[in-house]
């Protein structure tokens, strides 16, 4: 592939990757506003798969898009500054996913199976989401950092 087809399909990817956790977490927080356990338990569900497919897809193209053009740039990785950066950066948003985001989904969703049915949201549901809030804005102010040093590239 081109270096121009690795960048259509890393733009694609970053897209795909910012817009999910963007929008995913604005109706997640609109969805848990309504106190409304049929919504929150819907929203719930969707955030789980979105996430699946839009946040891990628009990953995977993000990476392949980025290290196809940096192997057909013949761009050493390890030898810009941004590049370095862009890598770690990328690195610590994914751990927060996977550690700490994801199981805090799976408890969510859990949880919102039961309370569909019965329609008591516990507590618990409640302080996972501040949890998820607090650490996905983290896991989403660093891609868009990101997003900057890919740009600019200081």
């Amino acid at each position: 592939m081109s270096y121009n087809a690795f960048k259509v399909v890393h733009l694609f990817g970053v897209v795909v990757f910012l817009g999910n956790i963007v929008v995913t977490a604005l109706w997640k927080a609109m969805a848990d506003r309504t106190k409304n356990p049929l919504v929150i338990a819907f929203a719930q569900q969707l955030v789980t798969l979105t996430d699946w497919i839009f946040t891990a897809g628009g990953a995977a193209f993000l990476i392949l898009g980025a290290y196809g053009m940096a192997l057909v740039a013949g761009l050493d990785l390890r030898g810009q500054t941004w590049l370095i950066w862009g890598q770690i950066l990328f690195a610590i948003s994914g751990v927060i996913w996977v550690v700490i985001l994801i199981p805090i989904q799976i408890a969510q969703a859990r949880e919102s199976r039961s309370f569909a049915a019965e329609g008591a949201i516990p507590e618990s549901y409640w302080s996972l989401g501040r949890r998820w809030m607090i650490w996905g804005t983290i896991a989403t102010v660093i891609p868009l950092i990101n997003l900057y040093l890919m740009v600019f590239k200081p």
